[in-house]
């Protein structure tokens, strides 16, 4: 990974009033910074887990139109 390119980080928390908030989903170049960021927007929570989200799609796999038409228009 590149320095400048960001990452998602999965978080579940319990906010301080104790709502447990599932999914949480924050960028980050690292997952320390995405916990700062975390912690800022929720100050005072507790963290129950943490997780690296992969990415949805390959986006360097190099795909052409044709191949997506392809996958959108296959018979099963």
């Amino acid at each position: 990974m590149s320095q400048n390119s960001l990452a998602k980080h999965g978080f579940r928390i319990r906010t301080r009033s104790g709502v447990t908030v599932d999914n949480l989903q924050i960028y980050g170049r690292d997952a320390q910074e995405a916990q700062q960021k975390l912690m800022r927007m929720y100050p005072g929570c507790t963290i129950l887990e943490t997780r690296d989200v992969a990415p949805a799609c390959n986006a360097s796999a190099g795909s052409s139109f044709e191949d997506v038409v392809d996958l959108l228009t296959a018979k099963h």
